[in-house]
């Protein structure tokens, strides 16, 4: 097991640790969380053995091999997957040895080198090798090229893969998802389940760490709390604690009041679909945490914007792409205020794409593409992170948006992002990834759009810079198109997930866990040999034939969509007549005898809405069965 007893640690004359105890048994899955700056990565260098304690002692079994993931990836003309292969340093040296055993002709050293890479199960690693690739986004023929040809974050993920193929006792990884979409996120997931080592996890995605640990360690006031359980049973461990403690109980009450209201929202679709389920139960649970974040040092909301235009952005018969390459073809999408649409799909599907699109990043090929004059579109990206002026302080790049404004007002609003104090007038060349990401998004934020583009906008940010951002979309007013790896930002700010593939946006009909079962299910059809569909039909053909399936799949289900569609809505505008007429019944002066004939008038109009309103929901009912038994229909049709 893994000890630290009274350990004392210093980076660059800052105590990061001090009298810090924790214990981490064998096989455990631990998450390891904190402030930014606590010590986090700091402790994993200890445990690299890259550092040395002050005081104290950590302790580590000598036999214990250690994996973590490299952070630099050198640019070599060598296929990515011998570069990942290179990760297993002992298969390499046997590999070397057998070589050598063959070059003397030494028989008994040959075959004493065959059993052991048996052993080290050398015979599998290039197929264990192909399948980490293959689940972390690389096609077979990516996995062929040249590690040179990728850009930084595919690096990083052949670092992972390479990180996950080496036998390990202890598995250190930091922030693993940063470069991963949501599929390779949930892959990798399902990979740590099933991992037989120790693991220390460093991530500021909840739902994954939710679903891979079953301990966390928290670093504050340099210290080393342990919690059993995984981050949700932490947090609630931790709210406990906290509000009994916790004395600004004005702030708190202030945002449980506008949480509720934000689950009121939608608690009368709760019954109507899967997807607003997930809703309630993820936004009560954020109601029930909130004292974990009463102390967070962000706390920001979106400035009201200036004008709500409707439609905002629509789409009609828009084709897109790049070069002579079809991305997107024939889109139909109509943005008003209130939208609020996740993106779903998998990676190369379009998605981004499709952002570039609606920013006016990138120009459509063929179709129709209105933006309202008064739209004022927020896009946020990964590479705006490179506009920003490194010479400059994050007062400065607020000062050019606001040249009129006061100096204390922008250091107020740039205070609710985390630059407090001196930090708004330090330089931002020194600054981390997730800083940078915050200067951006308050700058996005105080131009007051209408109109929210986010593309990965959790990437480098911390869970209480996570929470505090989910807290802020969920009061925006205007639309929102989301692409994210985070399920739980998904989960918690957006009403609808439009799945983006084979070149369609459409409406999908589900929640996020439909959406892990749809993966799993084209995983299964891409797996499926050639003659498990027709013998006698070429790949081409193969090809040909299941996107015919799909296009008429797609128009069987167009009509029952539609019916959904209607019927929410008449739902939606029922339950509202419903609602006013109860309030209304709630008077107990309307019990009077004088007021008789209005009150038979209400109850007759409560009776009639509640009829109308139950006959909505059984057309909702009967349209969500069909679409689900023509979904059946389908998988087995293709498999």
């Amino acid at each position: 097991m893994i000890v630290a007893s009274n350990i004392e640690f210093m980076r660059g004359g800052k105590p990061l640790l001090k009298d810090a105890s924790a214990t981490i048994n064998p096989r455990q899955k631990v998450g390891l969380v904190g402030a930014n700056g606590c010590g986090k990565s700091s402790f994993f260098t200890l445990l690299k053995k890259q550092g040395q304690v002050e005081a104290g002692e950590l302790s580590i079994p000598p036999h214990w091999r250690l994996a973590s993931v490299a952070q630099e990836t050198p640019a070599l003309d060598k296929k990515a997957i011998e570069y990942v292969i290179d990760g297993d340093m002992h298969f390499r040296s046997l590999q070397q040895k057998l070589r050598e055993a063959e070059t003397e002709n030494n028989g008994t050293k040959i075959a004493e080198m065959h059993i052991q890479l048996d052993n080290a199960g050398g015979y599998t690693i290039e197929s264990r090798a192909a399948e980490l690739l293959a689940g972390l986004g690389f096609s077979e023929q990516a996995q062929g090229r040249s590690v040179s040809d990728f850009s930084g974050g595919w690096r990083m993920r052949l670092n992972l893969a390479q990180a996950l193929l080496c036998p390990s006792d202890l598995l250190l990884l930091d922030e693993p998802t940063n470069h991963l979409d949501l599929d390779a996120v949930i892959w990798l997931e399902k990979w740590l389940r099933q991992y037989s080592g120790t693991l220390i996890l460093i991530s500021h995605d909840r739902d994954f760490i939710d679903s891979v640990v079953d301990k966390i360690v928290h670093i504050e006031q340099m210290q080393l709390h342990e919690y059993t359980g995984n981050y949700s049973s932490f947090e609630r461990q931790r709210a406990e604690k906290l509000a009994q403690q916790q004395a600004s109980y004005d702030k708190q009450q202030k945002q449980i009041s506008h949480m509720h209201s934000y689950i009121d929202r939608f608690r009368y679709k709760a019954s109507k679909a899967k997807q607003a389920q997930s809703r309630i139960k993820a936004l009560e649970r954020m109601q029930e945490l909130l004292p974990a974040h009463v102390d967070s040092q962000f706390s920001f909301s979106f400035r009201e914007p200036d004008a709500l235009p409707m439609p905002l952005l629509t789409m009609d018969k828009v084709s897109a792409g790049y070069g002579d390459l079809l991305i997107l073809d024939q889109i139909k999408l109509n943005l008003v205020p209130g939208s609020r649409i996740g993106l779903l799909g998998r990676n190369g599907a379009g998605k981004s794409t499709l952002i570039k699109l609606l920013s006016n990043e990138l120009k459509p090929f063929s179709g129709k593409l209105e933006v309202n004059p008064n739209a004022k579109i927020g896009y946020f990206a990964q590479h705006q992170l490179e506009f920003l002026r490194l010479d400059d302080t994050p007062l400065d790049h607020l000062s050019r948006l606001a040249p009129d404004e006061k100096e204390l007002p922008l250091r107020n609003f740039l205070g609710s992002f985390g630059f407090q104090g001196d930090k708004a007038l330090e330089k931002v060349g020194p600054f981390s990834g997730g800083e940078k990401a915050r200067l951006v998004l308050a700058l996005l934020v105080w131009q007051k759009p209408n109109l929210l583009l986010l593309d990965e906008p959790t990437n480098h940010l911390d869970l209480e810079m996570r929470h505090a951002l989910t807290v802020a979309l969920q009061a925006f007013e205007g639309a929102m198109v989301v692409v994210s790896h985070d399920r739980h930002l998904l989960r918690t700010t957006t009403d609808d997930l439009y799945l983006v593939h084979d070149k369609q946006v459409e409406p999908f009909v589900g929640d996020l866990d439909d959406y892990h079962k749809w993966l799993s299910e084209q995983q299964k059809i891409e797996k499926a040999p050639a003659e498990s569909i027709t013998k006698n039909t070429t790949p081409s053909n193969n090809r040909k034939e299941q996107k015919r399936l799909e296009a008429e799949f797609r128009k069987k289900l167009t009509p029952y969509k539609k019916q959904l569609s209607t019927s929410e809505t008449l739902m939606d505008k029922l339950t509202e007549q419903l609602e006013k007429i109860e309030e209304q019944l709630a008077d107990t002066a309307l019990y009077e005898h004088s007021e008789k004939a209005r009150l038979t008038e209400m109850l007759k109009q409560q009776a009639e809405i509640k009829e109308s309103l139950e006959e909505a929901e059984m057309n909702w009912m009967d349209a969500q069965e069909t679409i689900e038994t023509l979904q059946n229909e389908f998988d087995i049709t293709v498999q």
